[in-house]
């Protein structure tokens, strides 16, 4: 089966305190670079927020590229390309959808590449606003 992780997972899965880490590492923990996925984009986001969270002690940037590099023994990076761009966004236009949900479109538009049998999210609202198709795939963990 293949996977998919959404950003929201992969943050929840590396930090402890988290509300959701005990469903968050669940679920990353079947994963293996065969059949476990999520985009490059997201090791952006991954960084992003874990070098800037509020927590005690901070987690530096040395810390975060290591929790990168273990992260990446267990996924393997869907990028999208120019073209695969351009029709996320003009699918998005052509539906309404606007502001911040482009980032779940493209996060779906990586799912999809990859074949996900199942994507795992701590937001599916949005991610069904972009693919009601896919709607039965897209679960919490």
């Amino acid at each position: 089966m293949k996977r998919f992780y959404d950003t929201s997972v992969l943050v929840a899965a590396f930090q402890r305190n988290h509300t959701l880490h005990d469903r968050a590492i669940h679920v990353l923990l079947k994963a293996s670079p065969k059949d476990g996925y999520c985009a490059a984009h997201s090791l952006a986001e991954f960084y992003s927020v874990m070098t800037r969270i509020p927590v005690r002690p901070r987690i530096l940037p040395e810390q975060c590229n290591l929790m990168i590099a273990s992260l990446l023994e267990r996924v393997s990076l869907v990028a999208l390309n120019a073209g695969e761009y351009r029709a996320t966004i003009e699918a998005c236009a052509e539906t309404g959808l606007s502001g911040g949900i482009i980032y779940d479109a493209l996060l779906m538009s990586c799912a999809r590449k990859a074949a996900a049998d199942v994507i795992f999210t701590f937001n599916p609202k949005h991610f069904n606003q972009v693919a009601p198709d896919w709607e039965r795939r897209i679960e919490m963990p």
